[in-house]
């Protein structure tokens, strides 16, 4: 089987997220959305908001699995039998960020990163950008998937 982490924050999810996600099953025979726990930062939605918030978009897409994790995505990855780790990129910052992480996780383990390119009409959406927009009672609703409500 071909499994794919795709870890991340998700907080909350985007519809850049959403797209790779979409695009990443097509690849894998699994993709494992890992929502990776950091004590040390401060999230605007809750663990279990954020799971639910994907459970929830991708309730009719059985090759899509949701799970939180603690330390090293490739400890995770390890324990979890995935091959691949896959990661979105938007623009030339996100590569050098992600191909440094890339190496390192190489260097430590033999997981192989594939990135996506981030689709045209969701390359701009960010999780700080929605953020932001949610702080200042925008409409954040145009860049998440339908399953992102606010209470």
């Amino acid at each position: 089987m071909r499994r794919a982490i795709f870890p991340g924050s998700f907080d909350p999810i985007t519809l850049g997220h959403y797209d790779i996600i979409l695009r990443g099953v097509k690849l894998f025979d699994e993709v494992v959305v890992a929502i990776g726990i950091n004590s040390d930062k401060s999230y605007m939605f809750s663990l279990e908001e954020r799971k639910q918030f994907i459970e929830e978009a991708f309730k009719d897409e059985p090759k899509v699995k949701v799970v939180t994790y603690e330390g090293l995505t490739i400890d995770f990855s390890k324990e979890i039998d995935a091959q691949f780790i896959l990661r979105g990129l938007r623009n030339p910052a996100d590569f050098e960020f992600e191909k440094a992480i890339a190496h390192t996780n190489r260097k430590l383990s033999r997981i192989e990163t594939v990135f996506l390119l981030t689709s045209a009409r969701t390359s701009f959406i960010s999780s700080s950008i929605v953020r932001d927009v949610i702080r200042n009672h925008g409409d954040y609703t145009v860049l998440v998937p339908d399953s992102v409500k606010l209470k």
